[in-house]
């Protein structure tokens, strides 16, 4: 399974995968993208609507979506298809 898992990433089923939440707002198409990026690579994100509590739409208002992983935030806007392969184990 560890062979094809770059051909089927939907199939890997690894305790080691990162615990990822997106923050998204309503409307935001950009936060489509994202979800669908990180679905791609196996990921299946929390989801975290930043219109539902004011302190995080003050904290990230214009800049979702923003992607954390294992904690620390690592994409603002736009992911980086490579750099987010480079981040996963």
């Amino acid at each position: 399974m560890k062979l094809f898992g770059w051909l089927f990433p939907h199939l890997r089923q690894s305790p080691s995968l990162p615990r990822v939440v997106l923050y998204t707002r309503d409307g935001c198409h950009l936060c489509e993208d994202a979800k669908d990026i990180l679905s791609e690579h196996g990921l299946v994100p929390k989801e975290i609507n930043i219109d539902h509590d004011p302190g995080l739409q003050s904290q990230f208002d214009e800049c979702v979506p923003v992607v954390e992983i294992d904690g620390k935030i690592r994409f603002r806007g736009r992911i980086d298809r490579r750099l987010l392969r480079r981040l996963l184990p």
